[in-house]
Order: structure tokens, then C-alpha cells, then sequence
């Protein structure tokens, strides 16, 4: 069988492409200057920080969020997304915009730079090297898991070990050609990355305006959220409560005027990410299953939503830079809450979930709904976590991924008098990689 090969020279001509606010940032062997000073290596990191795609937040199209119909919809976003949104994958219209392929190797490619230079950097502490490289480590671990639950079958769902999944871009040279790595070994990589970065990142926090910086406890929580979709419960659940440990607060949505996806809120851990950018906003309305799983006295409906009618809302959680949000306190309650079930730790289970909802609802209406959940089943309690992760992390890019991982149920859209159809486990739950990428290297399509 022909070799499947993923040649990064073509990356050359879209690195040239980008708008790089320094000369330093055109790169050898590609441009003219070569970073030299930690004030040089951090401007790079900001470039990268700057250029990730919003494609978590893209994924909001093809999962139950979100409805576009003729009424809620500019023209120009029914001709973007309509395909992605009725799952219409292979033959979409030419208008369709496409997921991201390209940026996310583009940061790897800045990330590998500051790696591999780490020692060289001038001017410059060796606690400030160290949070280069350490932030570096966490950037291209980062980008390598969005690309791998968008274009792999999901890690629970698969035999990792032997399932095709994205390349791994582990080094600056761009005459590098890449295989196919299996999903085992991206997830390998990724925690590979993130516990070498645990070794270097110094920063606890970070100051207004630069909160987009990985930090400390940023390596707990994406670790946390990587085992929880390999399926590692000890471990996911050991992560997520050290987060919760260290940063436990939560906005209380009966009196913050903060949303908790806010880079601003007291939940942020780190906020680099345009989630639910302006576009996303203007091209849909939340989807009537998301509202009706909105209980009698939670205050998220009003306050993450805008009703212009009793059936149809619009999304008030994004839409401007505000709403930058990658890790926040919320979540791990709920990843906690989650994992602890499927260790049979039915009493943190129930703790965990608790404690979120007790910022959630109104306290008149509060103690009726801890009954309820102390009253569950396990199947019920676990269906009520993925319920109440889709409440809370709706429009973060956070449901597609949950969907992939968990139950990939069946899925029904309607548009203009037509119904499209997910199918449980459909292998649309996995996206084609790019054509810009197949065009590159046609080895890339193959199964």
C-alpha cells in the first residue's frame, strides 16, 4: 500500500501569507531574522495566540445548538454553513467555508520554534525562558487536540492504537514529511507535551490583558479535559478536582453581572480562544432542544439568551472578544462530577453537580432540583451530567466534542421543508480533512 505522507513544504507559501506585526516573525529558513530575545520569543507567542481559528466554536454548526432557518439567518451565513450545518459533507456547495487545517500547524510550526531555541534565548530570566517553553509545549499539545476531535474518530469510539488520526508536527523543519499518526499516539503527544510543560510553566496568573497566557493550573485543567475523553475516570477526575481545589469560584447567576464565559469572570483559568465570534452570532438561533432543557428557576435562560419570542432566543454568551473562554472553573466541576460517577462515586457525583447548580438556579427553586438529583439512578445521574454540560458549556465549543465522545446519538435537522438525518455513529461525526490538504498530499484520504 502507497505510503500516506503529509508534506509540510507547502506550509512555506502560507507562512509567507501571514501579517506578522514584526520582521522577527518571519522565521528562518522562510524569512530574514531569527527571534533572539525573550521580548522577541514572546511577541512570536502572541502571534500565535493570536491566530487559532475559532473552529471549536465553528462546531456549534454541526451540533444541537443552533438552528439556521431563512428567518434567523443572513444570506451570506446560509451560503457558509448551511452544508456543515445539514452534515452535507463531500458535495458541498463551493461557498461553504471549510474547517481549519492549516493555522493549527502554522502555531505548531511558532510553538516548535520557541522549543527548540529555548536554551538560546537572550535577554531574558530563567523563569521567563522556561514559561516560553513551557507555554510553547501547551500550544502545540493544544492545537494537535483540536485537530485530532475534528478529523479522527473520537479516542472512545476507536481502536486508538491502530486508527488513522492527524500528523503530528513535532519539529520547525519544514522538509519534514509526516505519516499519519495513530489516535493513540497524538493523545500520547499531547500528555507528553502538557507534562513537559508542567516542569517549565511558573506563572500562576496572570495580569488583565494577558490572562490568554497558559499558567499553571492551565496544565491540570487540559489534562483533566484530555482523560476525560480518552475515557481515564481516575485520572480525569484526579485533575479536574485539583483544579476545582485551587480555583473554585463560581459566578453566582442569581446576582453577577459577569457571565461565567467571560475572560473577566471569576471562573477564567485561561481565556485565549474566540469561541462565538460576531459571524457565528448573526447566522442562527439557539436550538428549541437546548431551551426546554432550561428548568423553572435557572438563571442561565434569561441571562445567556436573549427571548424575542417564547420559542425563539438568540446568543448573548458570545459575539465580541469579551467572551474569549479555553478553560473555566465550571467545567470541572462537571468533568469532577462525571468521572466520580464512573468510578461509582455516586456521593462526589452528586457533590459536584451540586455545587454548580447551586450558582445556577434560583434558591426557591434549588432545593426541589438537589432532590431530584439525589433521587437518580446512575443512567439518570449520567444522562443529567451530559444534560447539564450542554446547559452550561453551550456555544463554547464544548458540545460537538461531548456528543463525539459520548452516545454520538441521531441528530434531526430541518430546513426549509427538508430533513436531515445523523445517524447514531455516523461517520459524519468525524470530519474529511480539508482539500487544501488532500491537494497537498493525496495520501492523506486514504483509509
Amino acid at each position: 500500500m502507497k505510503k500516506k505522507c503529509f508534506n509540510i513544504v507547502w506550509l512555506i507559501a502560507v507562512l509567507l501569507s501571514f501579517t506578522a506585526c514584526n520582521d522577527f516573525l518571519d522565521i528562518q529558513p522562510i524569512g530574514k531574522v531569527m527571534p533572539k530575545t525573550g521580548q522577541e520569543f514572546r511577541d512570536l507567542l502572541t502571534e500565535a495566540y493570536s491566530a487559532i481559528p475559532p473552529e471549536r466554536g465553528k462546531t456549534v454548526y454541526r451540533s444541537d445548538e443552533l438552528i439556521l432557518d431563512q428567518g434567523s439567518t443572513t444570506s451570506d451565513g446560509l451560503n457558509l454553513y448551511l452544508d456543515i450545518w445539514r452534515w452535507k459533507d463531500g458535495s458541498e456547495d463551493e461557498s461553504t467555508t471549510s474547517f481549519g487545517w492549516l493555522t493549527f500547524y502554522y502555531v505548531s510550526y511558532i510553538a516548535n520554534t520557541v522549543i527548540e531555541n529555548k536554551n538560546a534565548i537572550i535577554e531574558v530570566t530563567e523563569a521567563q525562558r522556561n514559561q516560553l517553553a513551557g507555554e510553547a509545549y501547551m500550544l502545540r499539545a493544544y492545537m494537535h487536540y483540536v485537530l485530532v476531535n475534528l478529523y479522527a474518530p473520537p479516542y472512545t469510539h476507536c481502536n486508538p492504537a491502530t486508527t488513522k488520526g492527524i500528523p503530528l508536527k513535532l519539529s520547525s523543519d519544514v522538509r519534514d514529511v509526516l505519516s499519519r499518526n495513530t489516535v493513540a499516539e497524538v493523545y500520547s503527544s499531547i500528555l507528553s507535551d502538557i507534562n513537559e510543560a508542567e516542569n517549565l510553566l511558573n506563572v500562576e496568573t496572570w495580569p488583565e490583558g494577558e490572562t490568554y497566557r497558559f499558567n499553571k493550573l492551565s496544565v491540570n485543567a487540559f489534562r483533566a479535559r484530555i482523560y476525560l475523553y480518552m475515557g481515564d475516570w481516575l485520572k480525569a477526575y484526579q485533575d479536574a478536582t485539583k483544579v476545582v481545589e485551587q480555583h473554585n469560584e463560581l459566578e453566582d447567576m442569581t446576582s453577577s453581572s459577569l457571565l461565567p464565559n467571560h475572560y473577566q469572570s471569576a471562573e477564567a483559568i485561561v481565556s485565549f480562544e474566540k469561541v462565538f465570534i460576531p459571524e457565528f452570532q448573526t447566522n442562527g438561533r439557539v436550538s428549541n432542544n437546548l431551551l426546554n432543557l432550561y428548568r423553572s428557576g435557572d438563571m442561565r435562560k434569561s441571562k445567556f439568551y436573549r427571548a424575542e419570542t417564547t420559542s425563539i432566543s438568540y446568543v448573548t454568551k458570545g459575539g465580541n472578544n469579551e467572551y474569549r473562554c479555553t478553560f473555566r472553573t465550571a467545567e470541572f466541576y462537571l468533568t469532577a462530577a462525571e468521572a466520580a460517577l464512573e468510578l461509582n462515586d455516586m456521593d462526589n457525583a452528586h457533590y459536584y453537580l451540586t455545587e454548580l447548580m447551586k450558582k445556577r438556579y434560583h434558591s426557591s427553586r434549588y432545593p426541589t432540583y438537589e432532590a431530584l438529583i439525589l433521587s437518580m439512578t446512575k443512567d439518570e445521574l449520567r444522562q443529567e451530567i451530559y444534560d447539564e454540560r450542554f446547559r452550561e458549556l453551550a456555544f463554547e465549543g464544548h458540545r460537538w466534542f461531548d456528543l463525539r465522545r459520548t452516545n454520538r446519538p441521531e441528530l434531526t435537522k430541518t430546513y426549509d421543508g427538508e430533513t436531515y438525518i445523523l445517524q447514531k455513529d455516523d461517520e459524519r461525526y468525524t470530519l474529511r480533512i480539508p482539500s487544501e490538504a488532500i491537494q497537498a498530499n493525496p495520501g492523506l484520504e486514504e483509509e
